[in-house]
């Protein structure tokens, strides 16, 4: 029997879940209580779309420095390459749209990917050519998702990039919706050891990520998930999403992907940076709330900015929020305050790291003292964890030690990360 699942109201998607189709009882007796169970779905009749006023801004359009002639006026029914055809839309970014499709060629869902216009090389494009011209075995292929397919379409104003994919269900970011904030620790736990063993691959492969953070890291879909994806595309028939009509496009709302039971998988490689021999890595990389100090003190840098995302992101996962307030850093006051916040909770940084580079005179003297234009505040990672107690908060911080070292060289590496006490948990 087909049953209708809702999520509780702070998440706003419908989830249909055949009882017959969890294949993961301990995934989803960890998300059972998020859950209540309705009456059997019944079949809705043929809706018009509800049709936004033009002068609205919605999805795209509000996003900084939006530029409707640079993103590809996708629409509801389109087939590209001659075999991809639109469904329905599931999200869009500074870079992109993101579509649900179904491959007519091979009867199949897939996600398409439609890059904005670009003069640039997709370097998602290179990494995943780079992938496969190594072609090593490791079991962290699996946890990285990889396009299947590109190609580009010509649109009015220039030629655009597209990329295929599997489909995928929720981002962390999502699930923690569910969650009201914080995971269980079990796919807490499953989350992070994805993380390092596709980084464990990507960094034998001398890549870096340099964009680990929860809403790059997403629930697969198992084998029986098909069901799920029916329900997406027959949903844009018996009741269209939202969408607004312009003289030349039509912009529709995004679609949420429900959750679902397959493996946790690290996405978007489209930042992502091949570690060459004999050639320095420098220059800005990471997100802003993630970004390593090597990148804040303008130093050389490599795979281990990875690990320290990765000890960020575990600690946004489970702690409500960024271990450190998450600012602009466009100012030396904005990187004052972080400088701050990380001597606070780790300590100062060693006098020879800070040798390295000549922007830490802004913050510290010749001797590596702080001068910083904020004081210390008070405080420390014991005081601010509030999740757990005994042994279980000492090896959690344990692990965030281990990842949140001010010198690279001394953050332990993903494969070392894997065997971590707190990483292997119950294993």
């Amino acid at each position: 029997m087909t049953w209708r699942v809702l999520s509780r109201p702070r998440v706003p998607y419908t989830l249909l879940q055949h009882r017959s189709y969890i294949k993961s009882p301990s995934l989803f007796s960890i998300l059972h209580p998020a859950y209540t169970i309705f009456r059997p779905t019944s079949h809705l009749s043929n809706r018009q779309p509800k049709i936004i006023d033009s002068a609205r801004k919605i999805e795209e359009e509000t996003l900084p420095g939006y530029v409707a002639e640079r993103y590809y006026p996708a629409y509801i029914g389109q087939v590209f390459n001659s075999r991809y055809r639109v469904v329905t839309k599931l999200g869009f970014g500074a870079t992109s749209t993101v579509w649900l499709c179904r491959d007519v060629r091979e009867n199949r869902y897939l996600t398409l990917k439609l890059h904005t216009r670009t003069n640039h090389p997709i370097r998602e494009l290179q990494i995943m050519k780079h992938l496969q011209s190594i072609q090593q075995r490791h079991g962290g292929k699996k946890y990285i998702r990889v396009a299947l397919d590109s190609f580009q379409v010509e649109g009015p104003h220039g030629i655009h990039h597209c990329l295929v994919y599997e489909p995928a269900g929720m981002d962390m970011n999502e699930l923690l919706d569910v969650f009201e904030g914080t995971l269980p620790v079990a796919v807490h736990r499953t989350a992070i050891r994805s993380v390092l063993v596709a980084l464990s691959y990507l960094h034998k492969s001398n890549v870096v990520h340099t964009d680990v953070q929860p809403n790059n890291i997403l629930l697969s879909l198992d084998n029986d998930d098909e069901f799920v994806l029916d329900e997406l595309a027959n949903s844009e028939t018996t009741n269209p999403t939202p969408r607004k009509h312009l003289h030349n496009r039509t912009v529709y709302t995004s679609r949420y992907m429900p959750i679902t039971t397959g493996e946790l998988v690290l996405c978007d490689l489209g930042e992502a940076r091949i570690l060459q021999r004999n050639k320095k890595q420098d220059g800005l990389i990471m997100p802003n709330a993630y970004r390593a100090p090597e990148i804040l003190l303008d130093m050389e840098w490599d795979e281990k900015a990875d690990i320290w995302a990765v000890g960020q992101t575990a600690w946004s996962l489970f702690e409500k929020g960024h271990i450190f307030p998450n600012r602009p850093l466009e100012t030396d006051l904005d990187h004052a305050h972080r400088f701050a916040e990380m001597i606070s909770l780790l300590g100062p940084p060693p006098f020879e790291f800070l040798r390295r580079s000549e922007e830490s005179l802004k913050f510290w003297d010749e001797h590596g003292n702080w001068r910083g234009a904020v004081p210390i505040p008070e405080g420390s990672l014991e005081d601010r964890e509030c999740q757990l107690e005994g042994r279980d908060k000492v090896v959690f911080l344990g692990f965030i030690r281990r990842a949140l070292c001010w010198v690279p060289k001394e953050r332990a590496s993903a494969r070392d990360l894997m065997c971590d006490e707190w990483v292997r948990g119950w294993l």
